[in-house]
């Protein structure tokens, strides 16, 4: 499942994260449609806005349909055929199974209306349950990110020939989802919402829980997904299935209640202190990353260290677990463990 996912960049950022070529091969910008109701946020839930991608051809219908347009929508999908206040919706519509998504009219028919959309976030929340208590250990989970040089300054959306490098910091984490559009009885503004589509996790994830979000890894798989003028639902749901290329770290429970919203939510953390962690390879750039591109103003030295200065993860947190684990998930830190000890080059990711 995903019921937690971290967004928190400002909407230039966001913007420029999200950076595609049209047809032509042309780099550009998407487009916002209500700009003013996205809110950045570390820890954003189900009922709250999140921005997706989406073809502008749903809002257009002369458009382009593989130019995009960057939308806030609801967070639980409420179908378009619902005749109530969508806080009267009985059932969760947060995520939506792979398996049985064909055969539930909710999700069956903004599908086959092609009402396909990519949820953006830096990465999701995914809690682990260790054997026989009713404690939890938060894990961060998102793409391995990869140090690229600075490049100059973005010029204007009309002028890609000075973009060679549009975007140099996190990858964001796209996820395949379905929306609708549900309007009011009586009249109103139309409310847009979505659900994320999951599959089975992938093997290195399974530990943790047993579901995963469906994530679209790459441009042409994220261009195929949106592109329902010219890609078949059957085709686009070849592009459904589970992703190895992934990574994650453990968390601070302050992550537990929705309401706390700030980077210590997504800061990797000591499995046995719960303390702030300063580690290296992917969990190393997102500290960096935390530190460089927080709308607030954090403590950045340790993002300023060498990553030859910062201690790394030993095997001494395998030794004084403070909890029982679950099955398996003493091979779960292991690996976790022996990837953040490598060279961001040879990293596996759900092997």
């Amino acid at each position: 499942m995903c019921g937690r996912t971290s967004c928190h960049l400002p909407i230039d950022v966001l913007t420029r994260a999200c950076a595609y070529r049209n047809r032509q091969g042309q780099q550009q910008l998407p487009e916002w449609r209500d700009p003013d109701k996205y809110c950045p946020s570390y820890n954003k839930s189900p009922q709250s806005n999140s921005p997706v991608l989406l073809s502008r051809l749903h809002f257009e219908k002369d458009a382009d349909s593989s130019e995009r347009i960057i939308a806030p929508m609801r967070w639980g999908l409420v179908p378009s055929w619902f005749r109530d206040d969508p806080s009267k919706l009985r059932f969760n519509t947060s995520n939506c199974r792979s398996d049985t998504m064909m055969e539930k009219q909710s999700f069956k028919v903004p599908l086959q209306k092609g009402r396909r959309c990519v949820v953006l976030a830096d990465g999701f929340y995914e809690w682990q349950r260790y054997q026989g208590t009713n404690q939890t250990q938060p894990y961060f989970i998102y793409f391995p990110q990869i140090k690229t040089e600075k490049s100059g300054s973005i010029g204007a959306a009309d002028s890609p020939e000075e973009w060679e490098k549009v975007w140099d910091n996190w990858r964001l984490l796209t996820m395949a989802g379905i929306f609708d559009c549900w309007e009011p009885p009586e009249g109103g503004d139309i409310l847009y919402s979505y659900t994320v589509i999951t599959v089975d996790s992938c093997k290195g994830l399974n530990d943790i829980h047993h579901r995963m979000p469906a994530i679209l890894d790459g441009d042409e798989a994220v261009s195929k997904w949106l592109n329902f003028g010219e890609v078949t639902t059957q085709e686009a749901l070849k592009l459904i299935h589970p992703t190895e290329n992934i990574t994650f770290h453990p968390v601070s429970p302050v992550v537990n209640n929705s309401r706390n919203n700030t980077p210590e939510c997504l800061a990797p953390v000591d499995l046995l202190a719960k303390k702030e962690l300063k580690a290296g390879s992917s969990s190393e750039r997102l500290l960096q990353w935390l530190a460089t591109k927080s709308p607030k103003k954090e403590d950045s030295k340790t993002a300023q260290k060498e990553e030859s200065d910062v201690p790394q993860w030993s095997s001494q947190f395998l030794q004084k677990s403070p909890l029982p684990p679950k099955r398996g998930s003493a091979g779960l830190l292991k690996r976790w463990l022996k990837q953040e000890e490598e060279p961001p080059a040879k990293q596996p990711h759900c092997q």
